[in-house]
C-alpha cells in the first residue's frame, strides 16, 4: 500500500514530538509536520483549512461544529491540558479580593471563544458563583496589538463584548487603568515585570489548582486533534491510526519522564522535578494526561455545556458527535 502523505500542524508538545520527529509513525501515512504556536496555527486551521491533520481550539471547534461549517472531524486526543487558575489578574486598586468581585468589571481577554476564556467563565460560575453575563469583555492582544477573534461571534445583545481599539493591548489598557483585570494565558507585561498595580487573582495558585481537580476530576482539555472530513471519507482508516500514533507518542514522552524522575542524576533543570512527579501521580493517578473518550466523557460533557450557556454554541451537542466512530471506544493507553 502506498503511503498517504498528511500534513500535520501543531506545537512542539513532548508528547508529539516522537511524531514530528519521526520515531513513530501513522500506519499507512508519511506525516509532514508543521509546528507552529496556536496562535498562528488556529487561524490557518479554521478560516482557510490549511492543514490534513490539526490541533484544534477545543472552543472554536464546538462553535464550527454547532454551525455545521467544520472542515476537520476530531479524533479524542488532547495535545493541551491546563489548569488556568493562575491566568486571571487584576489591579490592585479596584477591590477585587475574590472571584465575585469579578462581576460589573471590565476584564481584558485576547478572544471571547478561546478555550482559556471558556473554562474559566465555566469555573468562576460553578466553583465561586460568579455571574459571567455580568463582566464586559474587551477583546484584543495580551502584550502586542492586532489579535482578532478567529472566528465570528453571535452574541446576545446583552453580553457586553467588543474588541479594543487598533494599535492597543490588553496590558497597555489595563496599566492605564482602562480594564480592571484580564484573563490570559500569557502574563500581562506588567504583571511580569513586578508592577505593584497587578496581581493573580488566586495567590496561592497550585493550591487552589489541585483543590479543584479533587473537587470536579478534571484537568482541563484545552486542544483536540482534529482530520479533514474529506481526508477520512477517502480512508476512513486513518483516524483509528491516528489516535493509535498519538497514543504511543504520549507514552514514549511519560516513559521519558519516569526514567528523568527516577535516575540517578536529575537531567531537567528543575530541583524538585523528581517530588513534583511522583505527586502528580499520587493526585492524579499514572494516565493523568488521558486519551480516549471513555476516560474524558464527563469533562467534555462540562465543556459542551460551557459553550452552550456562554452563547457560543449555537445548539446543544453530545460528546460521540464531536469524534469519528471509529473513534469512540478506543482506550486510551
Amino acid at each position: 500500500m502506498t503511503d498517504v502523505t498528511i500534513t500535520l500542524g501543531c506545537w512542539n508538545y513532548d508528547r508529539l514530538k516522537p511524531i514530528i520527529d519521526g520515531r513513530i509513525g501513522v500506519e499507512g501515512c508519511t506525516v509532514a509536520p508543521v509546528v507552529l504556536k496556536t496562535e498562528q496555527l488556529f487561524p490557518r486551521a479554521f478560516q482557510r483549512q490549511e492543514f490534513d491533520v490539526s490541533e484544534l481550539s477545543f472552543s472554536s471547534y464546538l462553535v464550527q461544529v454547532t454551525r455545521g461549517e467544520c472542515a476537520y472531524v476530531a479524533i479524542p486526543v488532547f495535545p493541551s491540558r491546563a489548569f488556568r487558575h493562575a491566568c486571571i489578574y487584576v489591579r490592585v486598586d479596584r477591590g477585587i479580593d475574590s472571584p465575585k468581585d469579578l462581576e460589573g468589571k471590565t476584564v481584558g481577554v485576547p478572544e471571547y471563544q478561546m478555550t482559556l476564556a471558556l473554562w474559566l467563565r465555566g469555573m468562576l460560575q460553578d466553583s465561586h458563583g460568579v455571574d459571567f453575563r455580568r463582566l464586559r469583555y474587551r477583546t484584543g492582544g495580551t502584550n502586542a496589538p492586532g489579535r482578532k477573534e478567529r472566528l465570528p461571534l453571535k452574541l446576545p445583545e446583552h453580553m457586553d463584548v467588543k474588541p479594543i481599539a487598533e494599535g492597543k493591548c490588553l496590558n497597555d489598557l489595563l496599566v492605564a487603568g482602562e480594564l480592571d483585570a484580564v484573563m490570559s494565558p500569557a502574563p500581562p507585561t506588567a504583571f511580569s515585570q513586578g508592577s505593584p498595580l497587578v496581581r493573580r487573582l488566586f495567590s496561592d495558585v497550585a493550591q487552589i489548582e489541585r483543590a479543584y481537580y479533587r473537587e470536579t476530576g478534571y484537568f482541563p482539555i484545552m486542544h483536540v486533534v482534529g482530520v479533514k472530513r474529506a481526508l477520512v471519507e477517502r480512508h476512513p482508516w486513518l483516524p483509528a491510526n491516528l489516535f493509535k500514533a498519538f497514543v504511543d507518542a504520549k507514552t514514549v514522552a511519560m516513559k521519558e519522564l519516569d526514567a528523568i524522575a527516577k535516575g540517578n542524576a536529575n537531567r531537567m533543570t528543575l530541583p524538585w522535578f523528581s517530588a513534583e512527579w511522583e505527586a502528580t501521580k499520587a493526585l492524579m493517578g499514572e494516565d493523568f494526561w488521558s486519551y480516549g473518550l471513555p476516560g474524558n466523557r464527563p469533562e467534555l460533557e462540562t465543556l459542551c455545556r460551557y459553550s452552550r450557556e456562554q452563547y457560543l454554541s449555537e445548539r446543544d451537542v453530545a460528546v460521540d458527535e464531536l469524534f469519528d466512530p471509529s473513534t469512540l471506544a478506543l482506550p486510551g493507553r
